[in-house]
């Protein structure tokens, strides 16, 4: 350990004040003196324009200016002088002490570049460590948060009306909601205390259910020209109910129209082919009897019509009648007043009928696709007369009469003979006009001989 400097020697409980220095300047002078390592020349070299020797001292208690920057010497290539000991000599053969002016010193001259153990050694650079190999450490799995609990906020309970003049339970008494302040101080000092007594209280909860109101009861009751507004509102303008009576009147309207063509396009076809096939088997039944022909009554059937083209088998009856003949699905034969047409059993004329096209088993609906030759087979009590279809007029007046005469003009017959002639309505679903069909005999056969070939296949 080396010596302490001399301003220590009065021990650690001495102060640094000038009186350890002669001069009031003394210590500033040291500190001046002592040298900048840095600026100091190294060994074998000097700055331009300096000598080597030791720096003057300056003297205690002069001032000085501002330090100038010394030159900075030339920089040189160290050289093999510039070992360890090659320095420590030069640090051994140095002048030291105060008066040299190469600072720092100690007491007894020395400096620490002399000691030895004072010159620091450079530590050889330390091995690297190798980093250890990174551990691979699985993440932790994903813990699933629980759903959250909904919690339902806590209805507050009603604040019951103590205020009243009967006696009441405490199951009795009403519930109040407190109404907002809007007045004075006085008033919203009534309200934060429950109301006064003068206000209005709301109804019970079922007040409303059992008056059959859906909103909720009124604050206050309502004025007389509130009231009448109020009864305006609710009642219906006339508008509205004269568009509603029309809206059901159409709806109704609609609905019968709808059972109307349900009944005219179904159902009386099916009560007309009910009523046929009573009156097939009536009219077969009575030709086990004795009755002459041509003294049937209106209404009454006598033979039955055979298309096979067309599938139809319908019975004939007497006259044109349609609420007798015509609606119930059979043929009429034209038999009254000057419409009076022959019989199939008549050497000459012209068996004229008529049928529905359409409803009431419309049994002439298909007529027009009858092709020239298509054969028409009238079945009576006593034989079957075949007829070959001719001609067809598809369209003519209901007044013309003369379609159905004992030589029809434009049928292409041109002199009398036994012809047929079937007439019904056209467009289809309408009754404008009349559609005719003319044929004329080809066999007739008794029933003796049996049924002709057309019926047999």
């Amino acid at each position: 350990m080396t010596a302490l400097r001399p301003e220590h020697d009065a021990g650690y409980g001495a102060s640094y004040e000038q009186g350890g220095y002669e001069d009031s300047g003394a210590f500033e002078a040291a500190v001046d003196g002592l040298a900048d390592p840095l600026n100091d020349p190294l060994p074998g070299q000097q700055g331009q324009g300096q000598e080597q020797g030791p720096r003057p001292v300056r003297k205690p208690g002069r001032h000085r200016g501002p330090r100038q920057p010394e030159p900075v010497p030339e920089a040189t290539a160290p050289g093999p002088e510039w070992s360890g000991d090659y320095y420590r000599q030069y640090a051994a053969e140095a002048p030291r002490g105060p008066e040299s002016g190469t600072p720092p010193y100690y007491a007894d001259g020395t400096t620490p570049a002399a000691d030895p153990a004072l010159i620091p050694v450079p530590e050889p650079d330390p091995a690297p460590v190798p980093e250890p190999a990174p551990v691979h450490v699985p993440a932790p799995a994903p813990v699933p948060e629980p759903a959250p609990v909904h919690v339902p906020a806590p209805v507050p309970e009603p604040r019951l009306d103590d205020q009243t003049v009967g006696l009441r339970t405490a199951d009795t008494r009403r519930a109040v909601e407190p109404e907002p302040a809007t007045g004075g101080r006085a008033e919203r000092r009534r309200a934060a205390k429950g109301g006064g007594r003068g206000r209005r209280r709301a109804e019970p909860a079922g007040a409303d259910a059992e008056h059959g109101s859906e909103g909720p009861a009124p604050d206050r009751p309502l004025s007389r020209v509130e009231a009448r507004r109020a009864a305006r509102a609710r009642k219906e303008s006339p508008a509205v109910i004269a568009s509603r009576a029309v809206g059901e009147l159409f709806i109704t309207f609609g609905v019968l129209m709808l059972l109307f063509v349900t009944y005219q396009l179904w159902w009386t076809n099916v009560r007309a082919g009910q009523f046929a096939g009573k009156e097939t088997n009536k009219i077969q039944d009575s030709w086990t009897k004795d009755r002459q022909p041509g003294t049937f009554e209106p209404g009454q059937g006598f033979a039955i019509m055979h298309i096979p083209k067309l599938d139809v088998v319908v019975p004939i009856a007497e006259g044109i009648s349609k609420s007798k003949v015509l609606d119930h699905g059979m043929v009429g034969h034209y038999a009254e007043g000057r419409l009076k047409t022959a019989m199939p059993a008549d050497k000459q004329g012209n068996f004229a009928v008529a049928g529905h096209r359409n409803t009431h088993g419309e049994p002439f609906r298909y007529i027009n696709q009858l092709k020239p030759g298509d054969e028409i087979i009238v079945e009576t009590r006593d034989a079957y007369y075949t007829y070959d279809m001719t001609r067809l007029l598809p369209q003519t007046s209901p007044s013309n009469v003369s379609v159905i005469g004992p030589v029809p003009p434009g049928s292409g017959f041109t002199e009398p003979g036994r012809y047929i002639t079937l007439t019904t309505c056209t467009p289809e679903f309408t009754s404008t006009y009349r559609m005719i069909v003319w044929g004329k005999m080809v066999d007739e056969r008794p029933r003796s001989k049996g049924k002709p070939d057309a019926l047999v296949g």
